[in-house]
């Protein structure tokens, strides 16, 4: 999944045949271990090319975007955006939603644990879960600061 997701916004042509291992441990957690993974995943890969080659940084960039990660599901019949452990156990629907931060989608993985759910739901779901990936755009822009490479 983190590999998946830093691939769908790197120009691989742009990268050339180099090869970068970004490895992600979260040491300490109450929950959405993959989704923090991506999220600052995306800010290790900005940081070590930026520390290996930044010209791969400037126009035409090696990455054609950002991405973030975030927990989304449906807990008493609640919508709840970045789940924690008591919340992801109980959850009646339970998702990953994966976005770059231009809005579109990488992955959508969800489930229905103790129950269905509608279509409309499911929107909603997606809806709050933009808000939380546009969050997490901003707070992963904070912290690179001037290496960024959106410029944004």
């Amino acid at each position: 999944m983190i590999g998946r997701s830093l691939r769908a916004i790197v120009n691989m042509d742009r990268l050339g045949e180099n090869t970068l291992w970004i490895d992600c441990d979260v040491l300490e957690a109450d929950g959405g271990t993959r989704t923090a993974s991506i999220t600052c995943a995306f800010v290790a890969l900005v940081d070590a090319i930026h520390a290996w080659r930044p010209e791969l940084l400037a126009a035409p960039c090696v990455l054609n975007d950002s991405v973030a990660a975030i927990s989304i599901g449906v807990v008493n019949g609640t919508n709840c955006l970045d789940l924690d452990y008591r919340e992801d156990v109980s959850a009646e629907v339970d998702f990953n939603l994966v976005m770059t931060g231009s809005g579109h989608f990488v992955e959508v993985q969800g489930t229905g644990e103790g129950a269905t759910f509608t279509r409309r739901q499911l929107d909603d779901l997606i809806r709050l879960g933009k808000v939380g990936i546009e969050r997490l755009t901003a707070l992963q822009h904070r912290a690179l600061g001037p290496i960024w490479p959106f410029g944004h």
